[in-house]
């Protein structure tokens, strides 16, 4: 089996079985077993070590009366009980909040490749979900406020004629790396780093195959052909809510035909040229934390065949 890619729960019981069962949500929230994770506007409370800050549930000194959202994660190898809360309507976090002043709200964008890949899932996780409460406060097919159930897991209509079950979406985006012998296909955004280069990538549209949207990205972006297209992995991707699903795909033409919206630029990259990339403003590859990286690593160093 490969090797999971950041942010990946692997080994993570989401627990499912309990989500309602009320009696149980309750004694687990003042379990010396169970775990609160804060955040705060799509941010989380880490140390100046970048390490993520938790508090047991039984010593959540009024933590969980700041709530304004609770979402059950589920239980980790250890057997404990993972809960996020959300606390966004806080102006000032950090001041009511238990522990010591070197603690503050941090992106997991920024924070992420600096944490383990246990926490990194756990915060992706709690990201995800606090994110998907914020934004469907209200019915999409009456306009009624909804109101979360399920341990968080689902939101319900309180319009007694209405009374729509939401449930919480994941949006798939296609990523792929495009080879043409010991060349690959890479290009940037205006809106990324100065001088970051990564793979091609695309949300998948109603109506299409996952190959379907890596041929169609490729070609609307860079103007290539592409063919032998192959699954890699995949990988939680919660800025905001994504599933990034990655893919090699072999150049079948080589002309570079850029679109001008989506890139700024793309060219064709050698493989000794990535192996000893500058890392610096005028050229480096993506964060270490993405799939992107993990495409990228794979094929340069020769672990894919193809």
């Amino acid at each position: 089996m490969k090797k999971p890619n950041f942010y990946s729960s692997q080994g993570f019981d989401r627990l499912d079985r309990y989500r309602d069962d009320p009696e149980w949500l309750q004694a687990i929230l003042s379990s010396e077993n169970s775990r609160l994770l804060p955040v705060w506007r799509n941010q989380h409370l880490v140390t100046r070590q970048h390490r993520p800050v938790s508090f047991p549930g039984n010593r959540d000194g009024g933590l969980l009366a700041l709530s304004d959202e609770l979402v059950l994660l589920g239980s980790d190898p250890e057997g404990v009980i993972w809960l996020a809360l959300d606390i966004s309507h806080l102006e000032q976090p950090e001041k009511m909040l238990p522990g010591r002043e070197e603690q503050s709200f941090r992106d997991l964008r920024i924070v992420g490749p600096l944490i383990d890949r246990h926490s990194g899932a756990l915060l992706a996780h709690a990201r995800a979900m606090t994110y998907w409460h914020r934004h469907h406060r209200y019915c999409g097919d009456c306009g009624s406020p909804t109101e979360s159930t399920r341990a968080g897991h689902m939101r319900i209509c309180s319009n007694p004629t209405c009374q729509r079950a939401h449930h919480p979406r994941t949006d798939p985006a296609v990523i792929m790396l495009i080879h043409d012998g010991d060349y690959c296909l890479l290009g940037r955004q205006p809106s990324w780093p100065a001088g970051m280069h990564s793979t091609l990538a695309g949300f998948v549209e109603p109506g299409e195959s996952l190959e379907d949207a890596v041929a169609r990205e490729v070609w609307e972006e860079a103007g290539i052909q592409i063919a032998d297209i192959r699954y890699h992995s995949s990988q939680p991707w919660p800025f905001p809510s994504s599933i990034m699903l990655g893919f090699y795909a072999r150049a079948a033409s080589t002309a570079i035909q850029v679109d001008g919206v989506e890139l700024e630029s793309a060219d064709w990259f050698h493989r000794n040229q990535l192996l000893n990339s500058p890392e610096n403003e005028q050229f480096h590859l993506p964060r270490r934390d993405s799939i992107s990286w993990r495409l990228i690593e794979t094929w340069m160093r020769a672990e894919h065949q193809g």
